[in-house]
């Protein structure tokens, strides 16, 4: 018998069929093309969850400048998701935009969700997902610890950057404490290189080099 383990960076977003606040969904092939943050919380009707959900959604429309969808999670039903989406945006004044997987237990287990201790609420945890349906990202909250909205954009820019430039971001990126804004250029491969490199770039060392994006 096989024993299913839960996708790891790297690894294609596993496919499945899921049922949302805006209708049904097959991932990854609805976000074909985009990139996608897929979230989970731990339930409806609850305040960290809903300052996350009123969080993301004021950074909604700059992930989709950045071609980046959203789509949240949790083993709440389809009514409780959409009452509790009527409930911020007629409280917080928030329209939630994005739709919401009201998942069984099966999108949870597959992905490794379940919260241990904690019966069948959902850590928060984040998927970061690339065009092509890699996993690029997986961070893990625990339930009384809120996510940093700010950090989960900055990871999409980061990547799309090193991915278009082949560089590394470094730490605190864009206000790394060494650099700045400056993006790390990859080591040297050889002996020739590991020479040159001083003389084309800003570097600490050979193995230390930055440039400033174009």
């Amino acid at each position: 018998m096989e024993v299913q383990r839960m996708p790891l960076i790297g690894d294609a977003f596993p496919k499945m069929e899921v049922v949302t606040s805006q209708g049904p969904l097959t991932l990854p092939d609805a976000f074909k093309g985009k990139w996608f943050i897929l979230f989970s919380h731990p339930a409806d009707f609850t305040p960290v969850c809903t300052t996350e959900f009123y969080a993301f959604q004021k950074r909604y429309p700059q992930l989709r400048e950045l071609n980046t969808e959203l789509i949240g999670l949790s083993v709440d039903q389809v009514f409780s998701h959409i009452k509790w989406a009527e409930w911020i945006e007629q409280n917080l004044g928030a329209k939630i935009e994005f739709p919401i997987i009201a998942d069984t237990g099966a999108v949870s287990e597959k992905l490794g969700l379940i919260h241990p201790g904690k019966g069948t609420n959902t850590v928060r945890a984040v998927f970061i997902v690339d065009p092509k349906g890699i996993i690029r990202a997986i961070l893990y909250y625990p339930q009384e610890l809120g996510r940093n909205m700010d950090e989960i954009v900055r990871m999409i820019k980061g990547f799309q950057i090193s991915d278009a430039e082949g560089v590394a971001i470094p730490a605190n990126w864009p206000e790394n404490e060494l650099i700045g804004d400056k993006v790390i250029v990859p080591p040297a491969a050889d002996v020739k290189t590991a020479a040159q490199r001083p003389k084309e770039y800003d570097c600490y060392d050979w193995w230390f080099c930055h440039k400033s994006l174009k």
